[in-house]
């Protein structure tokens, strides 16, 4: 297929998909929500989510694989995550380059949840069971010129919960324009376009967590610092939700009711849930600094009387001979932030040259 016709039909078949699944709501109300979980810990530092950045990381293509490239070839990349209670994640990537083929970057996600307490509706105890959920990836990407790149993930879904099982298939479709002496990429992104082959109850099909996303990255010239903006759920407008506990424009002192907010006060909240920025201080070649703001996740697990951080994140990365470590924190709440580990390296770094 001629290079000029790809870009067209990319383009339709994020357009036709976007019409034909922009009923899809968030909140739980989909199955394989894990797809959803951030695994990087630079992607989580900045954020949470993904990110628009084009320096051949292969913990980018996950969740942007528009991002995948050639120079990425024969790279590993291991991720876990510390997540709340006995919850543990992660992921394991690697990546290979064909010639008139593209790129590949194949990702085993997991998500353990721990052991839990087998009993009925009365309370008479069995024994224990175990819930955990995998992914299987293949992800392809292939740059259509200096500026134009296109990419997809094809993800084989398993998920077993006690003696409930399903499989299910999706797709990921991005795009990306990138800048090279500007150093400014924008992306945009189809995620998890798919199906329950099989549910966990006959005649109970869920639907997946579908999401339409855009972001874009920027490098100053002048100083080694970098910005992201990320705007999630293009599909749907409207992502609040009012905890009657916890309402988002307070209660009233006096009366004890809770607060309205007025017509450009509730636009605004709308828009900024949609909006997740971040930054990184490129101090040097071998050690950076990340810092992330999501609106969404400070309004909706915060506690008025104590904000704390919730809703930013932090994190860091260095190079060390062979290696690159990045780690994060994400404070979703209160009760604790997890930890994000990834550890990345280049195996032709390991071979003799002669």
């Amino acid at each position: 297929m001629k290079k000029s016709l790809i870009l067209p039909l990319f383009l339709y078949i994020i357009i036709f998909f976007s019409n034909n699944l922009s009923y899809s709501q968030i909140g739980g109300d989909n199955t394989y929500e894990f797809l959803n979980l951030t695994n990087s810990a630079r992607i989580a530092a900045m954020g949470g989510d993904f990110l628009a950045i084009k320096d051949n990381d292969i913990t980018l293509a996950l969740a942007n694989p528009s991002l995948i490239t050639k120079e990425m070839h024969n790279h590993l990349a291991l991720s876990f995550v510390d997540y709340f209670s006995d919850i543990n994640y992660g992921f394991a990537a690697y990546s290979r380059t064909f010639p008139k083929i593209g790129s590949f970057v194949g990702t085993m996600q997991f998500i353990d949840y721990g052991k839990f307490t087998l009993a009925d509706e009365t309370g008479q105890k069995y024994g224990n069971f175990k819930a955990s959920e995998y992914a299987l990836n293949v992800g392809w990407g292939r740059e259509l010129d200096s500026s134009f790149s296109i990419g997809a993930n094809f993800k084989m879904i398993y998920s077993a919960l006690e003696s409930y099982t399903s499989f299910g298939i999706a797709v990921d479709v991005a795009g990306s324009y990138h800048i090279s002496k500007k150093q400014f990429t924008i992306s945009f992104i189809a995620r998890n376009i798919g199906l329950q082959l099989k549910s966990y109850r006959t005649g109970n099909s869920e639907p997946l967590p579908f999401e339409l996303q855009l972001g874009l990255s920027k490098r100053l010239k002048h100083l080694p610092f970098r910005y992201s903006i990320l705007i999630t759920h293009l599909e749907k407008w409207d992502l609040t939700y009012e905890d009657p506990n916890n309402p988002s424009g307070g209660t009233d002192p006096i009366t004890g009711e809770p607060n309205k907010k007025g017509g450009f006060e509730e636009f605004g909240d709308k828009l900024l849930r949609h909006i997740v920025i971040g930054g990184e201080f490129l101090i040097t070649k071998n050690f950076s600094m990340r810092l992330g703001y999501n609106y969404q996740r400070r309004q909706e697990l915060k506690v008025d009387s104590k904000l704390s951080t919730v809703g930013f994140s932090w994190g860091l990365g260095l190079r060390i001979s062979k290696f690159h470590f990045s780690y994060s924190r994400s404070a979703y709440h209160l009760v604790g932030s997890p930890n994000y580990i990834t550890i990345t390296t280049c195996l032709s770094d390991f071979v003799s040259r002669k």
